[in-house]
C-alpha cells in the first residue's frame, strides 16, 4: 500500500496563519517558502547592522555605493509586499540611535533624512512627482546645495545665546555636543537681533586640508592616518574632551532652521539663507536657484565633474522646493520631506597598477588579502591599498600582482578592487595563491570546509595579539587613549602582553623603559597608565565588545549585560537562555556560549579579575526588578508620553526580563498601543484576547509585573 508520506503546498491567501492552524490540526505541516520574506529580513539586518556602524561608530563597514543599492532592494521588496514592512525597518529610520556617552536632546523639530536619486531618470522622475502634487500651472523654484559628507547637527539660540548643540542621532533624539560645538570657530556664541528662539541646522565638516595636516601628525607619532575626513569629524566631534574637538578646528555650513519663536516669518528659501548670513552663520557660497529645471540637472553634472575642487568633501547635490508653503503642501514620509531629494554622485574608478597581494591577520585569526597598489588618487583622497576580502573573491575577480585594475572608491570610504584590465595583463601573469602559513608567525593557515575565510589558529600570533589589543582599548571598547598602534605592538614585541589581561599588570617602569629614550618625558606614560587605571571601571556591555565575541555588536551587548548582569552569569547561560531575549538570535547566542566555553577565554577573563577590572558593572538599570521574565510584550504606535522612542520603551521591557517582540502572537503577554497604531496589531490582539495597554496601564506594567 503506498502512503502519501508528505504535501507541498503553495498558497496565497489573506490569512496564512489561519490557514496553517487549520492545517495543524489535521496533521499537516505547512512549510512555508517566501523568498521576499527571507531577503526582507536578510536586508533589514545589514542595513541596521550598516546605520549602526555609519551613525553610531563613525567607522562605515561598506561604500555608500552598496549601502544604497542594500537600501533600494529592501525598499522595492517592501513596496511590493506591504505586508513584510516591519516597524524597525532601516527604511523607516532615520540614522542610528544615539551614543549613550552623550546626553540625550530631543529634536522638537525632527531631523529627517533625505530620499536619494542615483542616477538623473530618478531625479526626473522625483520633479515629476512635484508637479503632479502641485500643478503644472504652479510657479516651481528649485534651490541646489551641495551635499556635504559630514555630520548634521543642530545649534539653538535662546535670546541670542548659544544654549545647546545636538547631533541627529535618530532624528528624534540626538547626543549632546554643546561644549564641542562651541569649539567650532565658524559657530557664534552670541548672535545680536536674533529671534527668541532660534534653531539652526547644518553640518559639521573637516576641511580637506586640515584633514591631510592631521595625517601627517599622526605619520610623525608613528600612529596610524585616519581613514577620511567625514569618520575624522565625526570622532571629533564626539570626544569626551572638548579640547581634543578643538584641536582638530572642525568647521561649518548652516543650510536650514528648526524650531523659530519671534522671529520673521519666512516664506522661501532665499528668505531663509539671507536670515542666516545676517545674523553671522555660515552660509556655503555656491548653492543656487533655478526656475527650470533643465538648470538643476546641468548645476549637478557641472559639480559632478568637479567634486574635489572644494577644500570639504562632496559626495551630491541636496535639491529643495524654494517656496516654504509648497513644501508644507508636498509633506513627509516617516523618515524624509517629499519636498527634497539628494542627489548622489556615482563612485569614481580610476586605474592602477597592482603590485602584489598581501595577507592581514586579525583579531579572530582572519587572514584577509588585500591589494598594494601604485598609488592612485580616486575618491577626494589617495588609495595605496584596497581590501579583497578572501581567496574566493580574489578567484573571482582573478587579479593578480602586476595588473592594471580599476579601483573604486564610493563614499570616501573603503577602496575597493572592481577587477583587472585584462587586456594590458602582462604575458607572464599568473594566479595568485593564498598562502599556506600566517605571515606573521609562521603558523599554518587553515579553511574550514563550507568556510570563506582562512584563519590563523596560533593564539599567539603576534598579529593577533595586537589587533585584539588594539580593538580592546577603541573607542566603542573600553576607550583607552594612549594605546595606539606603535604602543600596542612594542608591547607586544617586547612580550610584555600576550593577551588583554596583562594590560592591568604593567607598571611605569616597563613603559617608561620601551616608550620613552630618557625618563624625562614621564607624561605620555602617566597619562596611559591612568586611562588603563579608569578602564578597569568600564561598563560591562564595553567590555564584552572588547573581548572581541563574534557578531556581537553594541546593542546585543547592552541587551546580554542588562539581563545577566555581570559576566559570570553569561558564561554560564545556556543558548536557549540567550536567544530568548528579544534582539538576540540563536546564530549570537550560540557565538555567546562558544567564547565563554572556550578555556583561553575564560583565563583571560580570569586575569582581569585578578587584576581589579569590574566583570559586573551594568549602567542605568541594575536595581530594576526581573518581573517580566518569561513574558512578551508587544508596543505599536508612538509613546509620546512617557518614552521618547518605542525603542526605549522595548528597552524597559528586556530590562525587566521580559520580550518585545514585533508581532503579536498567542504567546503575547499585552499589547502596548501608542498614537498612530496600525490596526493589523489591534485587530489580531482583539481575536486572541491579548490584553490592550494605553501608556498608564503600560507604567503600572513595569512597576508591577501584571496587568491591571
Amino acid at each position: 500500500m503506498a502512503y502519501l508520506e508528505s504535501l507541498v503546498l503553495t498558497i496565497d491567501v489573506s490569512e496564512p496563519q489561519t490557514l496553517r492552524l487549520w492545517l495543524a490540526r489535521v496533521g499537516f505541516v505547512m512549510s512555508e517558502s517566501d523568498s521576499d520574506h527571507d531577503r526582507a529580513a536578510e536586508l533589514r539586518a545589514q542595513v541596521a547592522a550598516h546605520n549602526e556602524a555609519y551613525h553610531g561608530r563613525d567607522r562605515p563597514s561598506v561604500p555608500d555605493s552598496t549601502y544604497d543599492e542594500l537600501l533600494r532592494e529592501l525598499e522595492e521588496i517592501e513596496a511590493r509586499r506591504p505586508d513584510l514592512v516591519t516597524v524597525d525597518s532601516p527604511t523607516l529610520a532615520v540614522g542610528a540611535t544615539p551614543n549613550e556617552l552623550f546626553s540625550a536632546v530631543e529634536h522638537r523639530v525632527p531631523m529627517m533624512s533625505l530620499d536619494n536619486a542615483m542616477d538623473f531618470g530618478e531625479l526626473s522622475a522625483w520633479h515629476d512627482r512635484i508637479i503632479k502634487s502641485l500643478g503644472e500651472t504652479e510657479t516651481h523654484e528649485f534651490v541646489c546645495e551641495l551635499k556635504f559628507d559630514g555630520l548634521a547637527v543642530s545649534v539653538r539660540y535662546e535670546n541670542g545665546d548659544l544654549v545647546q548643540a545636538a547631533t541627529r542621532g535618530n532624528g528624534r533624539t540626538g547626543e549632546d555636543v554643546t561644549l564641542n560645538v562651541k569649539t567650532i570657530h565658524d559657530i557664534p556664541h552670541r548672535i545680536e537681533n536674533a529671534p527668541t528662539v532660534l534653531e539652526v541646522r547644518g553640518e559639521v565638516y573637516l576641511p580637506i586640508s586640515r584633514f591631510e595636516e592631521l595625517n601627517n601628525e599622526q605619520l610623525e607619532k608613528g600612529d596610524a592616518p585616519y581613514a577620511n575626513p567625514r569618520n575624522t569629524a565625526a570622532g571629533s566631534l564626539r570626544q569626551k574632551n572638548p579640547s581634543v574637538t578643538a584641536s582638530r578646528k572642525l568647521a561649518f555650513w548652516s543650510y536650514q532652521l528648526g524650531e523659530v519663536v519671534g522671529g520673521p516669518k519666512m516664506e522661501s528659501s532665499e528668505q531663509t539663507f539671507d536670515l542666516l548670513e545676517r545674523l553671522g552663520l555660515p552660509v556655503n557660497p555656491e548653492l543656487k536657484q533655478f526656475s527650470d529645471f533643465a538648470e538643476v540637472r546641468q548645476f549637478c553634472e557641472a559639480w559632478m565633474a568637479n567634486r574635489h575642487s572644494p577644500d570639504y568633501e562632496i559626495d551630491g547635490v541636496v535639491i529643495k522646493i524654494g517656496d516654504l508653503a509648497q513644501r508644507e503642501i508636498l509633506g513627509s514620509t516617516s523618515r524624509a520631506p517629499r519636498w527634497a531629494i539628494a542627489f548622489k554622485f556615482p563612485p569614481e574608478e580610476k586605474t592602477t597598477r597592482l603590485m602584489t597581494i598581501k595577507v592581514s591577520i586579525g583579531r579572530t585569526g582572519r587572514a584577509t588579502p588585500f591589494a598594494v597598489l601604485e598609488p592612485v588618487f580616486v575618491g577626494g583622497s589617495t588609495v595605496g591599498m584596497a581590501t579583497l576580502h578572501n581567496e574566493d573573491q580574489v578567484s573571482a575577480k582573478d587579479v593578480r600582482p602586476g595588473d592594471t585594475v580599476i579601483v573604486r572608491k564610493a563614499g570616501d570610504v573603503i577602496p575597493e578592487v572592481v577587477g583587472p584590465v585584462r587586456a594590458d595583463r602582462p604575458a607572464a601573469s599568473t594566479p595568485w595563491e593564498f598562502p599556506k602559513v600566517c605571515p606573521s608567525c609562521e603558523e599554518s593557515l587553515e579553511r574550514s570546509k563550507g568556510d570563506a575565510n582562512t584563519y590563523c589558529v596560533n593564539r599567539r600570533c603576534p598579529a593577533r595579539i595586537e589587533t585584539g589589543i588594539s580593538h580592546f582599548a577603541s573607542r566603542n571598547a573600553l576607550d583607552i587613549e594612549g594605546l595606539g598602534e606603535r604602543t600596542v605592538r612594542l608591547l607586544v614585541e617586547e612580550g610584555l602582553v600576550e593577551d588583554v589581561g596583562d594590560l592591568f599588570a604593567l607598571t611605569k617602569q616597563q613603559l617608561l623603559e620601551i616608550l620613552v629614550s630618557d625618563s624625562s618625558n614621564e607624561t605620555l606614560v602617566r597619562n596611559l597608565l591612568t586611562a588603563i587605571d579608569q578602564a578597569r571601571e568600564c561598563p560591562l556591555a564595553n567590555l564584552l565588545i572588547g573581548l572581541g565575541v563574534e557578531h556581537l555588536g553594541p546593542s546585543t551587548a547592552e541587551l546580554l549585560a542588562r539581563r545577566f548582569g555581570d559576566i559570570d552569569a553569561i558564561s554560564l547561560a545556556e543558548v536557549d537562555d540567550i536567544a530568548a531575549i528579544d534582539g538576540i538570535g540563536p546564530v549570537i547566542a550560540k557565538s555567546i556560549t562558544n567564547f565563554f566555553a572556550d578555556d583561553h577565554h575564560r583565563a583571560v577573563v580570569e586575569k582581569l579579575r585578578i587584576n581589579g577590572v569590574r566583570l559586573d558593572l551594568v549602567e542605568g538599570e541594575m536595581d530594576v526588578p526581573q518581573i517580566l521574565v518569561g513574558r512578551s510584550i508587544v508596543v505599536t504606535g508612538s509613546l509620546e508620553g512617557w518614552f521618547i522612542t518605542r525603542e526605549e520603551a522595548k528597552q524597559a521591557i528586556v530590562s525587566r526580563g521580559g520580550k518585545s517582540p514585533g508581532s503579536v502572537s498567542k504567546s503575547t503577554y499585552a499589547l502596548v498601543v501608542g498614537a498612530e497604531a496600525g490596526e493589523t496589531k489591534l485587530n489580531k490582539a482583539r481575536d486572541l484576547g491579548v490584553p490592550i495597554l494605553g501608556e498608564s496601564e503600560f507604567r503600572q506594567l513595569l512597576e508591577t509585573g501584571q496587568v491591571l
